[in-house]
């Protein structure tokens, strides 16, 4: 794929500590790749790093959350006419040269969308507690979907131009991962997911504790049980 084809989004919230290796381990992985960094509203210097390592950088007037970052990144995307989206975190938590494996099984034409999942792969050490409820989340959106998804709180995923399309009409700001597996179903789309090595982030703090995960996972439940009450999107 060349640099017309294939689009690398990074939504990056304070990132500094991270940003500036994590695009240079992309390039490596994957230097015929554009790479875009959403800075959402950055208090810190992410997107001055971001610009100075060679990315193109959108910088959003203020921090309006992963899933807003997410769709500016598609929305870009649909407009520079891209073919293909991948999606990689800017804290250093997803390895780059797992975004070749999503590429490759995207590139089989089978499947719109292709997530990488930590639990078919190498897990870093998620928390007990969060995996628990992500446990839950897996079974309520497998049910749904028709299909085992055993990480549904993935961001780590490839994009097809179908897919493309859909969700920079429609992508969920609130619980954007979980969601956007519903919406993409519901609208038609394909999607499969492949096992992925996943790491403890390289600099800085998360910001989810046990609490805010138990809470984050009622929330989700709410909103996708509310999402099936919709008139689903059609892909085109």
């Amino acid at each position: 794929m060349n640099r017309a084809d294939t689009l690398i989004i990074l939504p990056a919230y304070n990132e500094a500590a991270n940003i500036v290796r994590t695009l240079r381990a992309l390039h490596e992985a994957l230097p015929s790749a554009d790479l875009l960094v959403v800075n959402d509203g950055s208090e810190d210097d992410t997107g001055a790093l971001a610009e100075a390592a060679g990315a193109t950088v959108l910088h959003l007037p203020y921090n309006l959350g992963i899933g807003a970052g997410v769709q500016t990144g598609f929305l870009y995307a649909q407009r520079q006419g891209y073919a293909v989206v991948a999606r990689n975190d800017g804290d250093g938590q997803h390895a780059p040269a797992g975004l070749t494996s999503l590429l490759e099984r995207l590139a089989r034409g089978d499947v719109d969308m292709v997530i990488g999942s930590r639990f078919l792969g190498d897990d870093y050490g998620t928390p007990l507690a969060r995996r628990l409820g992500i446990g839950l989340l897996s079974r309520l959106i497998s049910g749904i979907v028709g299909q085992t998804i055993t990480d549904p709180t993935s961001g780590y995923a490839a994009f097809n131009r179908r897919a493309i399309d859909l969700f920079a009409r429609v992508y969920p700001h609130d619980y954007p991962e979980p969601e956007a597996i519903v919406i993409a179903h519901r609208s038609g789309l394909r999607l499969c997911e492949i096992p992925v090595t996943m790491r403890k982030r390289e600099g800085g703090r998360s910001s989810i504790t046990a609490l805010r995960s138990a809470y984050y996972m009622l929330k989700v439940t709410l909103a996708i049980l509310i999402n099936l009450l919709r008139r689903p999107y059609r892909a085109t």
